[in-house]
């Protein structure tokens, strides 16, 4: 297979549409690193990213008779825009079926370069299940995303300039992963030109799909895929990537959506360009390799696979880099209610270490909460002395700084201790972003529970984050729970967290 895949990459005509794109030191990266960091820069494309490469390397086959019909593709984003223009360019009639939470600027993307959209779901699966029934009732070819030959072929292009580009043999290099189209391509290449080059994968912790696969040594279907990093928000891997991937892969590194944010940072700092979360994955993964081995003075080139990026997700990117990048902590701090006691916890801190946030609200006149933020330059030891220390103090601590929903929602609405709620049950959804996602929720809600909390904020991605309280009595709870499962929303039930414990549960 990957020999076949090599032959085809080497009478790819992509060039036609892309371009080839530089590799580019990235000096403050690399200096902080101590390793020579190589910035593959497909974010550089007509349609900023690397996917218009497989796309018209795929259609480029097409006979004659396949062109008359036309052709459809299932995507999001990226896909849709390289199908589009790659139709565009042959003359070639092309839908695209999008997801109805997919944001407007990637839908007009699309028109913009001539493909009939036709929005249908909430997520890619759904989308592309209406797909398939338009390829049987109109006879349309179906262009996949990743599990395709020529698709793989054509992005394994990436790998023959990142080779040619480079005077040396790389010693790495780092891919995102989705459905594996990219890394199949890329590693098909390098390890038949340079096998002593590692080819190293990237996935976020939760969608997972190809590490997952590789473990199990077989594909499998994730019951949860994460959204946050949404070009590569893949449940099962596809089998013709698997194959490959199981002979010219070395390594999967899956890293958290902190981390990805503070290699959206990193990219920044050194291009002035800002990518998508899944184009930053491989600069996250490369980051973790080298905290994870120690390695220094090493080449190391990392794809950026796009920039396709939603501007008002910069807000929750930006909340979420100082954290990723270990040089931000949160706690929850319990100190005495009594006077001075507030000046006395602030000294402690403030006169070291700057305070990002600080949040409280009066509780009892026994104790206070608070809730804060604090810089720690100096990453996980320093966040530890600064426990220490406040322990030293008698301050009892609790670390927040990976809780997902003191990240999401406490550090936005700290301070809600209601009186005389009764039997609140607290849970946090994903809610698909579109009109009519909270009727639906309320519709089907008993009239017999009673909504205590609700806390909601747009983070520009194709799913709201909400916090609910629900006050169910205890001989509703088995008919509660059968609404949670035929809701069919992503949901976490939050009862036992810490942070609602201390800053949300009712009072007695």
């Amino acid at each position: 297979m990957p020999e076949e895949i090599l032959k085809r990459v080497l009478r790819a005509p992509v060039y036609d549409v892309a371009r080839e794109t530089p590799l580019e030191l990235a000096p403050l990266l690399s200096k902080r690193l101590q390793n020579k960091i190589w910035l593959k820069r497909e974010d550089l494309q007509p349609v900023f990213s690397f996917k218009l490469r497989g796309a018209y390397n795929r259609m480029a086959q097409l006979s004659d008779e396949e062109k008359q019909a036309g052709v459809i593709a299932a995507s999001a984003g990226n896909h849709a825009q390289g199908v589009a223009l790659s139709a565009s360019r042959l003359g070639v009639k092309a839908t695209i079926v999008m997801p109805e939470t997919t944001p407007p600027i990637k839908v007009n993307s699309v028109k913009a370069l001539g493909g009939d959209v036709v929005l249908a779901g909430d997520s890619y699966d759904q989308a592309s299940e209406h797909a398939q029934k338009l390829v049987e009732q109109q006879g349309l070819t179906y262009i996949h995303p990743y599990d395709d030959q020529d698709v793989i072929a054509g992005q394994g292009t990436v790998a023959l300039e990142m080779l040619r580009q480079h005077s040396k043999p790389l010693d790495a290099v780092f891919v995102c992963v989705g459905g594996g189209g990219l890394i199949a391509g890329v590693a098909a290449v390098i390890k038949q030109v340079s096998p002593q080059t590692r080819v190293i994968g990237v996935e976020p912790e939760d969608a997972a799909c190809m590490t997952e696969a590789l473990k199990a040594n077989e594909r499998v279907i994730l019951d949860h895929v994460g959204i946050f990093a949404d070009g590569v928000a893949v449940a099962q891997v596809g089998e013709i990537p698997f194959r490959i991937a199981k002979t010219c892969v070395d390594e999967m590194i899956t890293v958290k959506t902190d981390e990805i944010c503070a290699a959206i940072k990193d990219i920044f700092e050194d291009t002035r360009a800002i990518s998508e979360p899944a184009g930053a994955l491989a600069v996250a993964g490369a980051k973790k390799y080298v905290e994870k081995y120690g390695v220094s003075g090493l080449n190391m080139a990392v794809t950026i696979s796009g920039a396709n990026m939603n501007f008002d997700r910069l807000r929750h990117v930006s909340e979420r880099t100082e954290l990723g990048e270990k040089r931000e902590a949160i706690f929850a701090v319990t100190i005495d209610e009594t006077p001075g006691s507030f000046k006395k916890f602030c000294d402690l801190l403030g006169k070291r270490r700057a305070i990002t946030e600080f949040n409280y609200r009066y509780s009892d006149d026994k104790r206070a909460v608070v809730f804060v933020g604090i810089r720690t330059e100096g990453g996980k030891a320093e966040k530890e002395a600064i426990i220490r220390d406040l322990e030293k103090h008698n301050y009892p601590v609790n670390d927040m700084t990976d809780n997902e929903m003191a990240k999401l929602h406490l550090r936005f609405m700290v301070g809600g201790r209601a009186r005389g709620v009764e039997n609140e049950q607290l849970y946090r959804f994903q809610f698909p972003e579109r009109p009519g996602a909270l009727l639906d929720f309320l519709t089907n809600m008993s009239e017999e529970w009673n909504i205590s909390l609700f806390h909601y904020r747009n983070h520009g991605a194709a799913y709201g984050r909400v916090l609910v309280g629900v006050q169910v009595p205890p001989e509703q709870k088995n008919n509660f729970e059968d609404y949670l499962e035929n809701l069919g929303y992503i949901y976490e039930n939050e009862q036992d967290n810490p942070g609602y414990q201390l800053f949300l549960r009712p009072s007695e």
